[in-house]
């Protein structure tokens, strides 16, 4: 699968890393542009594709928004009609405080941004080491470390339960992007938990 990563610090980078092993191919973009990206290519081989973030959406058949969502009224708006928009932000201020959304979503705005997509929450809920380290194809998916998702499009959330199982991690429909996204947010009960799919499923039922 083509998959266009906008953002790469601790969340995009880590997977940009996990899809490339996982022979997929990526477009890596970030605001200091394509040479600075050129570790990740030399790293990771032919199929890691530095770019800017508008030509690495044009790429990704799956966008997915992995850079601080403060830095949202920066951006310009992209077209993403007929893509998969996986959001990957928390309302994180600069100084670690939370933004108050007064009661809405984060993902509100980044779909004001990433405009017509189909847009699943996920890969928010993980610390960006467990990420890198924990995934592991070699056991079932219920026994491995949760990566919750939320959204509202059915088919988007197959794909994207099957890319986090590709990476090795076990993915776990939270419902709706509204339901989904107070669970596996800041404040739910999902967010940074240390547990298995079988386990995390529990909390949800």
């Amino acid at each position: 699968m083509k998959i266009g990563i906008i953002g790469a610090g601790y969340i995009g980078g880590n997977l940009a890393k996990l899809f490339v092993k996982a022979r997929h191919e990526v477009a890596l973009a970030n605001s200091r542009g394509p040479a600075s990206l050129q570790h990740f290519a030399d790293e990771l081989g032919e199929n890691l594709h530095p770019m800017e973030a508008k030509d690495a959406i044009v790429f990704g058949e799956v966008v997915i928004v992995a850079f601080h969502w403060r830095n949202l009224d920066h951006m310009p708006i992209y077209d993403t009609t007929g893509k998969i928009v996986i959001d990957t932000t928390n309302p994180y201020k600069a100084d670690g405080t939370f933004f108050d959304l007064q009661g809405d979503i984060p993902s509100t705005k980044v779909l004001e941004h990433f405009h017509g997509g189909k847009l699943v929450k996920a890969f928010n809920a993980i610390w960006y080491k467990h990420l890198a380290e924990l995934g592991n194809t070699s056991i079932p998916p219920e026994e491995r470390r949760v990566i919750p998702l939320a959204g509202d499009d059915a088919d988007a959330k197959k794909v994207v339960s099957s890319l986090i199982e590709d990476i090795g991690f076990g993915a776990l429909d939270t419902g709706s992007l509204q339901t989904g996204s107070r669970l596996q947010g800041v404040d739910g009960i999902l967010f940074g938990k240390e547990l298995p799919l079988k386990e995390a499923r529990g909390l949800v039922e």
